[in-house]
């Protein structure tokens, strides 16, 4: 078994948060991440890092770094949009500049030239590598999936402590190879599971380990989005120049159009607002740059045939390069992407019914398919799984202990994004719904009801069975204070852990998703992918989530000479 456990410094938030949300009210003055978790509210320095990668996933890094523990020194990024967005942050929707503020917000900067005196601005994430050497303490990483293990060993060669985004790696061998770096560079190794510093998450984790939802027996997750062709946040419209016959070909430069005649009829403080926007839209079509370039970056064309042999459409290197989370060979789809924060989420919950202990999945029965999208891709429109878990008193040589089983059901679609994301934990005195990682709602009763809107926009239970009605504990959706979603308590942690503990010498001080937590949860994903795309059941094997073994479901042995 795999020893974590969660233990949240005092009982008092775990109490008043059941009651009444108290928990929720104090993280939205700020991050409680020291105070809940156990690590110094300040440190003696700030970590130096660089941060390779600041496209979406980069940004809300950024966005979400405290300057008190981490000191942005340089970033690489290979698109002008990218290295806008870093600076100055994300403008098209309220939404998307409260995740992405941007260096400038972050650090106090005025303009750019002043953040570019801070901030040593880099194409490739090697040319940092080597040109931030002696300056650099770590790397936060955002690069495209496939790059996570060759910049993650490359950084910790060169001696920097690593925090990746999710998933850990492309393959279980290249987890296991980063598993394997770490230790030799003797270096922190971090995967971005926010979840694991999410504070509701914790307080879930404590409400299983108290027994209020008895025996848990199932958990279903989703992540359902209504992204559809033409209209798929996963291929963004990139500028003509790289792809004229693209079917949004013309939409960038239709916009900026739009977007100029807005600034010009803009008043008062809408005209800094629509400055920006089309600052910001002339740095995405500056992306036109990387038609000629893409390759040295590791990027591919491809013309794709039809089974007599006639080309279908042609895929630049720049299209693979932007629009990468559509394609096998740059990402892995929808459990990768999605379905890894749930399966994570889950085993938390999991190993909340074993004292702690995270438990290895025994199987997972998978299918995926693609009703919604076309050739344009390689991922699956749709993707479904269950997956079982050990539940307490299972025992494989017993022929009744061994269906002692925790099953988790997951889903995550296109087309519709009815529900949203979310998970539903199910036990057999209670029920307990945590929704975008922000809301958590108790129902303690395990009689048949079902959550209604009601006028007031709150939930309520609509009793179906013989319980009876009762409000949802935790108050209403609109009423509940807006938490953080972990990204900043984990960026925290592992700063914390650097400066604690910076040569591995105490393994009791390390990120909570470290290598082998980290490691089992890229398993879990890649393995599913591989039933849900054969329409079967995999059984899981432990010598998979060992680093130190060479099996692998994929069959390739892990091997870090390959990085030389």
């Amino acid at each position: 078994m795999m020893h974590e456990v969660w233990e949240p410094r005092n009982d008092f938030s775990r109490r008043d948060f059941i009651k009444g949300g108290l928990t929720a009210a104090l993280v939205s003055g700020g991050s409680l991440g020291a105070f809940y978790f156990g690590y110094e509210a300040t440190l003696s320095r700030p970590v130096r890092v660089g941060v390779l990668g600041t496209g979406d996933e980069g940004s809300v890094l950024i966005g979400s770094i405290n300057p008190e523990y981490i000191e942005v020194q340089a970033i690489a990024d290979v698109r002008p949009y990218n290295i806008h967005r870093a600076f100055h942050g994300d403008w098209y929707s309220e939404a998307a500049w409260k995740a992405r503020p941007g260096l400038l917000a972050k650090y106090g900067w005025k303009t750019e030239s002043e953040a570019r005196r801070h901030v040593r601005v880099y194409g490739d994430y090697r040319e940092l590598l080597e040109g931030e050497r002696g300056r650099i303490e770590g790397v936060i990483i955002a690069l495209p999936l496939f790059l996570h293990a060759p910049a993650a060993i490359a950084a910790m060669k060169a001696g920097l402590h690593v925090l990746t985004e999710k998933l850990m790696g492309h393959t279980v061998a290249q987890c296991k190879e980063m598993a394997r770096a770490a230790k030799l560079a003797g270096k922190h190794l971090a995967t971005g599971h926010q979840r694991h510093y999410n504070i509701l998450y914790a307080e879930a984790v404590d409400t299983i380990r108290r027994g209020l939802l008895g025996d848990i027996h199932f958990i279903r997750g989703q992540w359902h989005r209504g992204n559809l062709p033409g209209n798929d946040s996963w291929q963004p419209p990139m500028p003509k120049g790289i792809k004229p016959q693209d079917p949004l070909a013309d939409s960038l430069q239709r916009q900026l159009r739009s977007w100029r005649e807005k600034l010009k009829a803009a008043r008062g403080r809408e005209i800094e607002l629509w400055r920006k926007r089309v600052a910001q839209l002339e740095a995405q079509i500056r992306d036109e740059v990387l038609k000629d370039s893409a390759e040295k970056f590791g990027y591919e064309s491809k013309v794709y045939k039809d089974a007599q042999g006639n080309a279908l459409w042609e895929r630049p290197a720049a299209e693979e390069l932007i629009r990468w989370r559509l394609w096998d060979r740059t990402g892995a789809g929808l459990m990768a992407e999605l379905g890894s924060h749930q399966l994570d989420a889950a085993s938390i919950f999991i190993a909340a019914t074993h004292g702690g202990e995270k438990q290895y999945p025994l199987q997972v029965v998978a299918a995926a398919n693609r009703p919604i999208f076309g050739a344009d891709r390689d991922v699956e429109s749709h993707v479904a799984c269950v997956i079982d878990f050990p539940a307490p008193g299972y025992d494989p040589r017993d022929p009744i202990a061994e269906l002692k089983r925790i099953s988790v059901q997951y889903a995550s679609i296109n087309g519709n994004g009815f529900g949203g994301y979310g998970e539903i934990v199910f036990g057999t005195k209670g029920t307990l719904i945590l929704e975008r990682e922000q809301v958590k709602r108790l129902y303690l009763d395990s009689g048949g009801t079902t959550v209604t809107a009601t006028a007031g926009g709150g939930p309520a239970l609509d009793t179906l069975a013989t319980a009876p009605q009762q409000a949802a504990a935790g108050g209403m959706m609109g009423q509940m204070a807006e938490v953080s979603r972990g990204y900043r308590e984990e960026l925290e942690h592992w700063a914390w852990c650097i400066r604690r503990n910076p040569d591995l010498a105490d393994p009791e001080i390390q990120p909570k998703c470290h290598p082998k937590v980290a490691l089992a949860d890229a398993v879990i994903a890649l393995v599913t992918n591989m039933a849900a795309r054969q329409g079967t059941s995999i059984k899981f094997k432990k010598e998979w989530f060992d680093p130190n073994r060479d099996e692998t479901p994929e069959g390739t042995v892990p091997d870090i000479s390959r990085y030389a």
